[in-house]
């Protein structure tokens, strides 16, 4: 019969291998080439670390073998503290792993940066001359995604999709509050933000259906925020691309104020038609009717701003222009500084 501690050690063990049996490692094993670069990175980091602490783990339990109270054999110098060898090894080491991880670091973050233009489709292909990126508008909604393509003008809920080999460029915000969209197989995960824009340059290079979803807590439904990306060869995006204007609906500002509203567990919806500006009044915060633009807001702030500074150094007597004057009409009305 075994024993408790044995059962529970068993018992661990298999749970274990439970968990890790479900784990697919698409973070090591990715389909795109940004992800696979970022994969290679993580792999590299872990074992420049294990330089450190495979040596600390053996040596603390040779020390604790050699040491013990049962051997009177080992060499006991109560008076020893202090050695040049060993001081060198103990901060040789972690100093130049340090120096290795931080040029790593330094290299990999500039040139994987989600800002900057792709070079590459993947490790053996530069990126042609006239290879023009598909352009993609994520927004982050309670608790669903919507994908905007501004060049096929459609729209799609909890779906996405792209060519294989083709560069993308993803223009990323939100609606509500800050989310962060993340697909393993293609690239790292990127923050979304009301009233500001995200970037991500990222490419697919294998065909396949692979999970994106939310990587930040944003609520009630955050844990159904999820989405199926579909990486698609040769015709098979326009082929998409057709079928979602054919069974597509229209996405105007009504209809995206509808949309807006929470709910959870939304099912995949493609919209045929997308309003041209509707991204940028999302991102401007402005579509519902009657909403004033941030980008107007910012102005008239900064005009205010100006107005108070050119008043307060105007010389008695002097005209400026008023802080409520149109923005399309600067020097439309002029007040005079009064004489102090």
């Amino acid at each position: 019969m075994l024993r408790p501690e044995t059962s529970l050690r068993t018992l661990l063990s298999l749970g274990a291998a439970a968990l890790l049996a479900g784990c697919d490692m698409v973070v090591l094993r990715p389909a795109g080439d940004i992800a696979a670069r970022q994969g290679t990175l993580v792999v590299l980091s872990t074992l420049l670390m294990l330089l450190i602490i495979v040596p600390v783990i053996v040596l603390t339990l040779v020390f604790a073998w050699r040491y013990r109270r049962a051997n009177t054999a080992a060499r006991y110098q109560p008076d020893w503290d202090h050695s040049i060898q060993l001081e060198l090894v103990i901060w040789a080491a972690p100093l130049l792993i340090i120096i290795v991880l931080g040029a790593l670091t330094w290299i990999s973050t500039h040139t994987l940066d989600p800002y900057r233009a792709l070079k590459r489709i993947d490790a053996g292909r530069a990126l042609p001359p006239d290879a023009k990126p598909l352009t993609i508008d994520a927004v982050a909604l309670d608790w669903k995604w919507l994908f905007i393509y501004p060049e096929q003008g459609i729209a799609v809920v909890n779906e996405l999709a792209a060519p294989v080999d083709r560069p993308i460029r993803f223009r990323i915000t939100s609606s509500s509050v800050m989310n962060s969209l993340f697909i393993p197989a293609l690239a790292g995960q990127i923050y979304a933000m009301p009233g500001m824009q995200t970037s991500l340059h990222a490419v697919i290079n294998r065909a396949g259906t692979w999970d994106g979803f939310s990587a930040n807590y944003s609520g009630e439904g955050f844990s159904d925020m999820r989405f199926k990306f579909h990486g698609l060869a040769g015709e098979e995006f326009e082929r998409w691309v057709r079928s979602v204007r054919t069974a597509g609906g229209v996405l105007d500002r009504p209809a995206y104020l509808a949309l807006e509203k929470p709910s959870v567990r939304e099912p995949v919806r493609r919209y045929a038609n997308v309003a041209p500006d509707l991204y940028d009044a999302i991102l401007d915060r402005c579509v519902a009717p009657g909403r004033t633009c941030l980008s107007r807001l910012m102005a008239l702030d900064a005009r205010r701003n100006l107005v108070g500074a050119a008043a307060s150094q105007a010389a008695p007597g002097a005209l400026v222009c008023r802080a409520d004057d149109p923005i399309d009409s600067p020097f439309k009305t002029a007040a005079a500084v009064p004489a102090r």
